[in-house]
């Protein structure tokens, strides 16, 4: 049976057989000295790294959903922090895009879609009680560009981030490419 797990393992040995993977050698160190954070979406597979003229080792590239810090001290932040002190980072860029799926995002039908494939109510209830309001957890945004300004704000002002480290927020089009400026980290 072909499944996806064989494809891409079929796949990588060719791959490294054929030595492809020459052409993207570099080091751990982002040649353009940034860290990014961005959504998720498929769409921006290619596209974003195409429009802001990056290429393998530019920068480091961390993706979630909505392009969003959601807590000042969780994965997405630690990995920021690192980058920045660790990894030669010297600015952040926060891009999100238009026509994002966490826009308007409401709990229910996740926590419904959850139920569907087995997730019962009593899960649900003890991570409630357990002090995890899944309902906000799994909110969305309303507004992009406040999106944007949010994470801008939680990195620029985290009690660990340097003073002086560039925080920039931007809004991509997912179709163009086109980057609509939010917050110019030169200026704040």
């Amino acid at each position: 049976m072909n499944n996806l797990l064989n494809e891409i393992l079929d796949h990588n040995v060719k791959f490294v057989e054929n030595h492809e993977y020459e052409k993207y050698e570099t080091t751990k160190f982002p040649n353009k000295r940034m860290v990014i954070l961005t959504c998720m979406d498929t769409r921006l597979l290619e596209l974003l790294p195409k429009a802001l003229n990056l290429g393998n080792g530019d920068a480091k590239l961390i993706k979630d959903a909505g392009g969003l810090v959601s807590h000042p001290f969780g994965s997405v932040m630690r990995s920021i922090l690192i980058a920045v002190y660790q990894l030669q980072a010297q600015e952040v860029l926060v891009i999100a895009h238009y026509d994002c799926g966490m826009s308007g995002l409401k709990a229910e039908p996740v926590i419904e879609s959850m139920k569907e494939r087995g997730i019962t109510q009593e899960t649900i209830e003890t991570l409630t009680y357990s002090g995890i309001d899944i309902k906000q957890w799994l909110h969305g945004f309303d507004n992009v560009n406040e999106s944007v300004e949010h994470s801008v704000d939680i990195i620029k002002n985290h009690p660990l981030m340097p003073k002086g480290v560039p925080v920039h927020g931007l809004v991509i089009d997912p179709k163009t490419g086109k980057l609509d400026l939010v917050v110019d980290g030169y200026q704040n």
